[in-house]
């Protein structure tokens, strides 16, 4: 019988959906022709599988070659169906034997050599082949990705030739063995103790990391707001292996030239420049890719300069702050992708940023300032958690040597550690993402919290949202001290924290 089928795997967002790979040969005029909905690399891969089987001295078979694409409503792209296919025409021509192939599922790209290329998006499909059972087999620079999933068996190839001696049992491929990084190992991550003062600024940093709340710097230039942001990823938890495994996959499908598999506990940490578009922030595309809110998934999106982003850019940010998740639809394709990051911002207080710094150096009007502030929507502000100034510090030139240290990063690791520990016993997730009835369970605050509350909400008219934000702040700032009650202290610091709502 002149059929052979083989397993491989299409991307759909970080999903791998199983696609069969159906390779059938017939009598009539030479010719090859896939069907089932492929794009134009897929389509195009019949020339370089020509090309490869010829040049690995094989014989292309002069015969009706017709090869399906299983399920045909799913769409295929990218060049990793050209080993499955050109495995598929030697095993239907009986040049390959076929009773191994049910046991493997192929990825790869071939260049016209044979030699095999590496592809995007291998760390699902490495998940959903172990799920199924099945071995993988993959482009040599793939495999250090792959092998981040435990319980899978690897096979690394970097010619054709060697994946079909493999098939034929005449020389065995190198089983990879799966090679991480402990959990427990600490990464490189800047310190907390190169920061000099701005005591505030360093409290709500340690607040924001231990309840994933998102945060707003707003001070003059200099003072240390982007400082303090690129040193939150040093405090924040270490990631589970499953947040890690899911934010791999998502730097996977991206782009497998920018993804490191030796980093792959690493807290993400993205800073787009702020003349970034709406679709490089939520992803999108023909074939949607992740965009910077899912490349900062389980980490940090740092957006400095905050004003300076286009109104409409920052707008889109609104849904994915509030479900964790971005859906890109397109005409004849969705993709979700999660987004559960860590907003951090930062702004001037003004257009030359001078404004209360103690100098008589800002002139900016009112209605400049007004202007300035307004690029950023309320509706944007009121789903920030906590709004904190930094002021500018006086500056004491050749004084840091005789200054005692500031508390390193690893100290507050800890206390942040604990909080989040408390927060997983008591309602299994952070406090961030709680909702109005766990709100109302978790962080219910007593008879004097809740006097204080109905003040500070008929004082600074705030909405239902920011009333709810600052119990689930409040509850963070209560659960790093261990207390199982909210006070009124831990609410007036969390109704400290909405500056803007006073301005």
């Amino acid at each position: 019988m002149s059929l052979a089928i083989l397993y491989s795997r299409a991307q759909e967002g970080i999903q791998a959906p199983l696609v069969t790979v159906e390779v059938h040969l017939s009598n009539g005029l030479p010719g090859l022709s896939i069907v089932g909905l492929p794009e134009m690399a897929v389509r195009e891969s019949k020339d370089r599988v020509r090309g490869a089987l010829i040049n690995s001295q094989f014989e292309f078979p002069a015969r009706r070659i017709t090869i399906n694409l299983a399920p045909a409503d799913l769409p295929k792209e990218g060049g990793r169906f050209d080993l499955p296919i050109a495995l598929g025409i030697l095993a239907a021509s009986n040049q390959l034997a076929k009773e191994p192939l049910s046991h493997y599922e192929f990825a790869g790209e071939l260049a016209l050599s044979g030699e095999l290329r590496p592809v995007n998006g291998i760390l699902p499909a490495a998940l959903t082949a172990r799920d199924a059972g099945r071995s993988l087999v993959l482009p040599e620079s793939n495999v250090a990705e792959a092998a981040l999933v435990s319980g899978l068996d690897c096979y690394p190839a970097s010619h054709i030739l060697e994946v079909c001696s493999h098939l034929n049992s005449i020389q065995a491929l190198p089983l990879y063995k799966n090679n991480l990084v402990p959990a427990d190992e600490r990464m490189t991550y800047l310190d907390m103790a190169d920061v000099i003062g701005q005591n505030q600024a360093r409290r709500a940093l340690e607040i924001s990391a231990a309840g994933a709340h998102s945060l707003l710097y707003i001070g003059p230039p200099g003072t240390g707001k982007s400082m303090l942001a690129s040193r939150l990823p040093g405090i924040l938890p270490p990631m589970s292996e499953e947040e890690a495994l899911e934010s791999a996959a998502i730097n996977s499908v991206a782009n497998h030239k920018t993804f490191h598999p030796v980093r792959w506990r690493h807290r993400p940490f993205r800073a787009p420049h702020h003349t970034a578009s709406a679709v490089a922030l939520v992803g999108g595309g023909s074939n949607p890719k992740p965009g910077e809110i899912s490349l900062a998934h389980q980490g940090v999106l740092f957006l400095d300069e905050l004003p300076e982003f286009e109104r409409h850019v920052l707008e889109v940010l609104r849904e994915p702050l509030e479900n964790g998740h971005i859906t890109i639809s397109r005409a004849n394709r969705q993709a979700d992708y999660p987004a559960r990051f860590q907003l951090i911002a930062a702004m001037n207080p003004c257009p030359c940023g001078h404004l209360g710094d103690g100098s008589d150096r800002c002139h900016c009007s009112l209605d400049k300032i007004l202007r300035y502030r307004s690029r950023i929507s309320g509706p944007l502000l009121d789903r920030i958690d906590m709004h904190v100034e930094v002021p500018r510090q006086p500056l004491q030139i050749g004084q840091h040597s005789i200054m005692s240290k500031e508390e390193s990063s690893e100290a507050i690791r800890k206390r942040v550690i604990s909080a989040r520990e408390c927060q997983l016993a008591r309602q299994g997730k952070t406090n961030q993402v709680l909702q109005g009835p766990e709100i109302e369970q978790y962080a219910k605050p007593g008879k004097a919290g809740n006097e204080l509350l109905h003040r500070a909400i008929e004082r600074l008219g705030l909405s239902m949202r920011a009333y709810h934000r600052i119990l689930k702040v409040a509850r963070t700032i209560a659960d790093l001290e261990a207390n199982p009650n909210i006070d009124t202290r831990h609410l007036s610091e969390a109704i400290g924290y909405r500056r803007l709502d006073r301005s």
